[in-house]
């Protein structure tokens, strides 16, 4: 009886031993977006008022002018042809992101930038300023006071120092939505899911895994894109939120990184390489001159002369005998073999390079 539990149990332990390391699992809401649920951007033109001395020229920016005289002739004064020269306002742009749902009321951080010769906004005050979508309607209104972050001084002689940018800020909290965008998930009969990284094999994945919960639920239309199509007893909602938790293994494509410029290497973990055979070494040649002044003798008719003398040594790093890279089944067993020929990260980009073009190399790879 124990003989034949031995033999039963002998080829699971095989099973177990040869099998690799699970496969690290990603929630589908880490690598897929669902389409059309998204931010929108906002713009808009306004005045940012109570400046110290250090806004817009309004001779150097017309526009600032013209800008005031609106502004005041709304309010019922009337400045055109005075001669106005204030230096407390600056003409700016706003800009800010709309979240998806947004709802009427809710509150949203805006950015403030200078569009002329301001110094810096500091204390200013940004007026009412409608923002806009890129349909032209207005989606949200702004004012409040703006926080730059920054730090500026300067002498009677000229000089001056500043830490950070002066001419452009955030206000938090600033804008108020006045319209919603009108995206209304819970009608749609089906929505799609875009992966951040598109796969093949991980769309695959994912539709496999819902389809196991919510049968015929989802189909991956290509490596990018997967349909959702929710089951009666649930909305697109209710839906959602149970897919974007469930857990899927994410593939990827054997790639590597080299920035060249810093020195660094990043290796996806499906890299693998060929048996192969390295050398790698330093040749430094060192030219030293020595020049050497040539007296002639005493009452003679020579001249003094400088005769040069150069020395030439070559020095060729020893210990760097061709080593042998096995064919590695893991990323483990491949760092361990390029660390073994102990060189330099740029050494080892020329490496990867070399391997590479003797098709030894089963990567892509990416130069920044």
């Amino acid at each position: 009886m124990q003989n034949l539990l031995t033999a039963l149990l002998a080829p699971l332990a095989l099973a177990f031993a040869m099998a690799g390391p699970a496969s690290a699992q990603s929630r589908i809401k880490d690598i897929a977006s669902i389409e059309g649920v998204r931010s929108n951007q906002l713009v808009g033109y306004g005045l940012v008022v109570g400046l110290a001395g250090t806004g817009d020229s309004l001779r150097n920016c017309p526009f600032t002018r013209q800008s005031l005289e609106g502004m005041t002739e709304r309010l019922g004064v009337n400045i055109r042809g005075s001669n106005a020269n204030s230096k407390n306002l600056a003409a700016i742009m706003v800009t800010a992101d709309l979240p998806p749902f947004a709802t009427p009321g809710a509150r949203v951080d805006v950015s403030v930038s200078s569009l002329c010769d301001a110094k810096s906004l500091l204390g200013g005050t940004l007026l009412v300023t409608s923002l806009q979508g890129a349909d032209g309607n207005v989606y949200a209104v702004a004012q409040g006071s703006v926080q730059t972050g920054s730090v500026s001084g300067s002498g009677s002689s000229g000089s001056s120092v500043t830490r950070g940018v002066p001419t452009a800020g955030r206000i938090a909290s600033g804008a108020t939505v006045e319209r919603e965008t009108g995206f209304n998930l819970d009608s749609l009969q089906e929505v799609r899911l875009t992966l951040r990284n598109p796969d093949f094999t991980t769309a695959q994945r994912i539709a496999a895994a819902i389809n196991a919960t919510y049968p015929t639920t989802a189909l991956a239309e290509n490596g990018s894109v997967v349909t959702l199509r929710a089951p009666a007893q649930l909305g697109m909602a209710a839906f959602i939120s149970r897919v974007e938790n469930m857990p899927v293994a994410v593939d990827t494509p054997a790639r590597v990184i080299i920035d060249e410029v810093n020195g660094v290497i990043v290796m996806g973990e499906n890299v693998r390489i060929s048996t192969v055979a390295i050398a790698q070494g330093n040749l430094t040649i060192s030219v030293q001159e020595s020049p050497q002044v040539s007296q002639p003798a005493p009452f003679s008719q020579g001249q003094t002369a400088v005769v040069p003398q150069s020395d030439v040594t070559v020095e060729e790093e020893l210990g760097r005998e061709i080593r042998l890279v096995n064919g590695a089944t893991s990323l483990s067993t491949l760092v361990s073999g390029l660390n073994a020929l102990g060189v330099s990260p740029r050494d080892m980009i020329s490496i990867l390079q070399a391997i590479k073009a003797a098709g030894a190399l089963q990567a892509e790879i990416e130069v920044l």
